[in-house]
């Protein structure tokens, strides 16, 4: 969990391995629209010792389930504008289609089971926090 802007580069290095052929980096950005309208930005919460807990047991269950090299899980709090990464999933592997599922597996599994909450700021001046997304 962090508040500075999240570095692709930085998860690439994270995660970079010789005996990996394949690295597959999941990043989530902000939108600038939602099913409840248009946005203006997200604002992130989270209870940090259970979620930064639950991000290595999430990468610990990646590297248990799927031969993957290496793991990173990054993830933004605080104020975000449209276009920020809010979060990256990166993993390697030996092979392409492992680093998909595994990388797919952990971004699916964050937000169910992870502590972080997000507001959206919408256009209209109201804000709302939004659940389960």
């Amino acid at each position: 969990m962090q508040d500075a802007p999240l570095s692709v580069d930085e998860a690439a290095r994270a995660v970079a391995d010789g005996a990996a052929g394949a690295m597959c980096i999941f990043t989530g950005t902000v939108r600038d629209h939602s099913d409840a309208g248009d946005v203006t930005g997200l604002t992130y919460e989270a209870w940090h010792e259970l979620a930064d807990a639950r991000l290595r047991e999430l990468a610990d269950d990646i590297l248990d389930r799927w031969p993957a090299r290496r793991v990173a899980i990054m993830h933004r709090v605080g104020d975000l504008g449209i276009g920020e990464i809010s979060v990256i999933v990166a993993v390697s592997a030996p092979h392409r289609a492992e680093a998909f599922e595994a990388c797919r597996h952990g971004i699916e599994r964050l937000k169910h089971d992870v502590p972080i909450w997000k507001k959206e700021g919408l256009v209209s001046g109201e804000s709302h926090w939004v659940m389960g997304s």
